[in-house]
């Protein structure tokens, strides 16, 4: 289904998120000698969107889904996703993370996100009505003012080398 553009600009943001899940995915195992760039760069992420995003879902898209009791159980979930996601966020900028952490890290976090993408935002577009929708995306763009939307450019050490 077509994201309804009320909703793309966290769409937006999932692609930012998964772009780095993708690339910690593809770049593991992650040298020791590597772990503190791929950290910065988790942490700057969550500090610059991801915790903006969050916000955002749990005060204005998951009350909203939550005015649908078959939302309800999906909702739960990914506020418990939220929390443990939060938990190991922390941990990135203090540079206590193996890689092994970075990589369930960023599975976690991909799953969260399809979740959110396949299930949460595909039946708020069914269930919702094009004004209810239109309301709900008024109210996103004011959550989301505090986030930064930037291109950020890799380090060297996390950019992607060419396989051998």
């Amino acid at each position: 289904m077509l994201r309804d553009k009320n909703l793309i600009p966290l769409s937006h943001q999932h692609q930012h998120a998964l772009a780095l899940c993708v690339r910690i995915d593809r770049a593991s195992p992650i040298p020791s000698e590597d772990l503190a760039a791929w950290e910065s760069e988790f942490a700057r992420l969550v500090q610059t969107e991801i915790q903006f995003h969050f916000a955002a879902e749990e005060a204005v898209v998951f009350p909203a889904a939550c005015g649908f009791a078959e939302m309800i159980p999906l909702v739960d979930e990914l506020v418990a996703d939220h929390a443990w996601l939060r938990g190991h966020f922390a941990a990135a900028p203090k540079g206590s993370m193996s890689a092994d952490d970075l990589q369930a890290l960023a599975e976690r976090l991909s799953a969260h996100i399809r979740k959110e993408e396949r299930q949460l935002f595909e039946r708020l577009q069914a269930l919702m009505s094009a004004e209810d929708l239109a309301l709900l995306g008024a109210k996103l763009d004011e959550a989301l003012k505090g986030s930064t939307q930037v291109c950020a450019v890799p380090a060297n050490a996390t950019r992607l080398r060419p396989a051998r």
